[in-house]
C-alpha cells in the first residue's frame, strides 16, 4: 500500500497491546495504543487513525459504545476483537458499524489478513478495476460509486461502513438479479458462506434503514423467497 496506514489499538490487556504494537509496526504500519475508552477518545482526534483495532470487553466504556462514537464522529475503519464464542457480541458489533471482527484468541497472520482486507477497501484512492462507475438512485438516496459515498435527498452524506458499501456495490452492479447469501459473501467480502453466518442479513437490514422510504416494507432492497436478495434501484 502506497500510503503508510495508521492503526490505533485499544485493549485493556497490556501484554496484548504491546504485542500488537510491535507486530503491526513490523508490518509497516504506524501504531499507537490506548488502554481504555478515555485514552482512545484522547488519542483518536489527534492521531487520526485509518483503522482502530478495538476490544469489546473492557472496564469502563466498552468497545460497542466506542464503536458507535467512532462511526458517528470519526472517519476510520473498525476491527472488533470479541471473546471466543460470543456470537451476540459479533452481531451487535456489526450492527453498530464495525467493518469486521476477530475472535480471541487469534493468529497474528489472520489479524494481518483482515487488516489488509479492510484497508484495501477503505484506503483505495479510487474504485477497483471492474467496478461500475457513476451515480445511481437507490430508494431515497443516491450512491456515488466513484467516491464510495451515499447521499440523502438533501445532499447530506449518509454513513456507510466499507463492508456496507461493498455489499451495496455488488447489489447495484447486479441490479434486478436475485443473489444468494453465499454469492453476496463471495462477491462483496470474498468469504465462504456459513449457514450460521448472519452478517449479510444484518448488513441488508442496515442498508434498508438508510435507503428505503419504509424499511418495514422494502421496495428497493427486496427479499426473494428461496433465492436471496435483489436490488431494484428506483423501487419500481
Amino acid at each position: 500500500m502506497a500510503e503508510r496506514a495508521r492503526i490505533a489499538v485499544c485493549d485493556d490487556e497490556p501484554a496484548l497491546r504491546e504485542m500488537l504494537e510491535e507486530y503491526l509496526a513490523k508490518q509497516g504500519y504506524g501504531v499507537r495504543s490506548a488502554a481504555d475508552g478515555v485514552a482512545l477518545r484522547r488519542l483518536v482526534p489527534s492521531y487520526r487513525p485509518d483503522l482502530v483495532v478495538l476490544d469489546i470487553n473492557m472496564p469502563g466504556e466498552d468497545g460497542l459504545s466506542l464503536a458507535r462514537w467512532l462511526r458517528v464522529e470519526e472517519h476510520c475503519a473498525i476491527l472488533m476483537l470479541t471473546a471466543a464464542g460470543q456470537v451476540e457480541d459479533r452481531i451487535v458489533g456489526l450492527e453498530v458499524g464495525a467493518d469486521d471482527y476477530l475472535a480471541k484468541p487469534f493468529e497474528l497472520a489472520e489479524l494481518r489478513a483482515r487488516i489488509r482486507a479492510i484497508l484495501r477497501r477503505t484506503m483505495a484512492p479510487s474504485v477497483q478495476h471492474g467496478r461500475a462507475n457513476g451515480r445511481m438512485r437507490v430508494g431515497r438516496c443516491v450512491v456515488d460509486l466513484d467516491t464510495r459515498k451515499l447521499f440523502d435527498d438533501a445532499g447530506k452524506a449518509v454513513q456507510l461502513t466499507s463492508m456496507e458499501f461493498d455489499l451495496l456495490h455488488v447489489l447495484v452492479s447486479h441490479a434486478r438479479r436475485a443473489l444468494s447469501r453465499e454469492k453476496l459473501l463471495e462477491l462483496a467480502h470474498h468469504k465462504r458462506w456459513d449457514p450460521f453466518d448472519r452478517s449479510i442479513d444484518i448488513r441488508i437490514g442496515r442498508l434498508r434503514k438508510k435507503i428505503e422510504p419504509d424499511p418495514q416494507k422494502p421496495r428497493v432492497l427486496r427479499t426473494v423467497r428461496g433465492e436471496g436478495y435483489m436490488l431494484v434501484p428506483e423501487g419500481e
